[in-house]
């Protein structure tokens, strides 16, 4: 049975990860802080005699740590996300993001896994206006999105000079169920679901028009799952469907009424995978249908009982540094 490790795997994608290997057959070691994911995600999978979990932070990792002894692969999605908390504390994104990638590139080195699977961001593109390939521009706006790159460029490195086979993909929108569950203002679906489940007005940003490439979580998993098979290393891979729908068109799926609040510099009018190359080189193709997605997380709305409200004073009160920051003029 192969033996995989997922750094990361009590949250949202990682939780999903861990799923997928779980089905296919593997033996699966979730590392996890539990500072963000919770044991919860996992409740499915709880019990499985192929799953175990070490609760340990990835910056304590020793390069020979009981997780990662015997590995094939490593999924690596632990590190720590939402923009307004990169403002207000970029040494902490830095270290967890960066250095905790190294920590855990070098227990994988030494464990010789046959490959590690790193979970980057699209936001590195910046504000990008159509569709974007792997050779894109970058241009990171936030310390997460400047974070989160330095990591894929540590997994880089680490393949180039020390031969460990690892590749990068960069994540879009990410949507799916266990999504938005955490305390800071961040995913959409989580904000709309929350505030639909309690009769609140979606708060929707600039008029709506914005396009974003969701990209189902199940569809993540699966290119995940593909990278690791492919023999290959060394390689970034755009993670997304290639058709980017408006802010708009989800509160209509949604249903429900809406208030308008101010766009936020550093954010890009469009996020668009040009997913070509993952298709080609993976044999990719996203399947998860958007609208019926929507719907079967409308089903379960009650999973976000739980979860922050935010309204147009709170947001405004937690995105003050977004604007303070960000908003400033470059030129002075």
């Amino acid at each position: 049975m192969p033996r995989s490790v997922v750094t990361g795997g009590a949250g949202f994608i990682g939780s999903h990860m861990v799923d997928l290997l779980l089905a296919e057959g593997h033996v699966v070691h979730v590392v996890d802080d539990l500072s963000t994911g919770r044991v919860s995600n996992l409740a499915e999978a709880v019990g499985n005699t192929s799953l175990q979990i070490h609760e340990v932070d990835i910056l304590q990792l020793t390069h020979d740590h009981v997780a990662f002894r015997g590995a094939d692969y490593v999924f690596h999605f632990a590190g720590i996300g939402d923009i307004v908390p990169s403002i207000e504390n970029p040494c902490r994104y830095l270290e967890v993001n960066v250095q905790g990638t190294v920590k855990v590139l070098e227990a994988a080195r030494f464990a010789k896994v046959r490959k590690v699977l790193y979970a980057a961001s699209s936001s590195c593109y910046g504000l990008t206006g159509g569709p974007t390939a792997e050779n894109g521009k970058i241009d990171p706006q936030y310390p997460y999105a400047l974070s989160k790159y330095l990591g894929e460029q540590c997994a880089i490195h680490w393949s180039r000079t020390y031969g460990l086979a690892a590749d990068s993909l960069r994540i879009f929108n990410a949507y799916g169920p266990r999504v938005g569950t955490k305390g800071a203002y961040g995913a959409v679906f989580g904000v709309f679901l929350k505030q639909k489940l309690e009769g609140m007005p979606f708060t929707v940003v600039g008029d709506g028009s914005q396009r974003r490439d969701w990209v189902h979580v199940r569809d993540v998993a699966r290119a995940f799952l593909a990278a690791a098979h492919n023999v290959q290393y060394g390689r970034v891979f755009n993670v997304g469907t290639g058709t980017p729908r408006s802010v708009a068109s989800l509160t209509e799926i949604l249903g429900g009424p809406v208030v308008f609040i101010p766009k936020r510099p550093g954010e890009p009018d469009v996020t668009w995978a040009d997913i070509s190359k993952t298709m080609t080189t993976l044999g990719w193709v996203p399947r998860e249908d958007f609208v019926a997605s929507v719907h079967e997380m409308m089903d379960r709305i009650e999973d976000w009982r739980e979860t922050p409200l935010w309204s147009e004073e709170t947001i405004e009160v937690a995105t003050r540094s977004w604007f303070e920051n960000l908003g400033r003029d470059k030129s002075a």
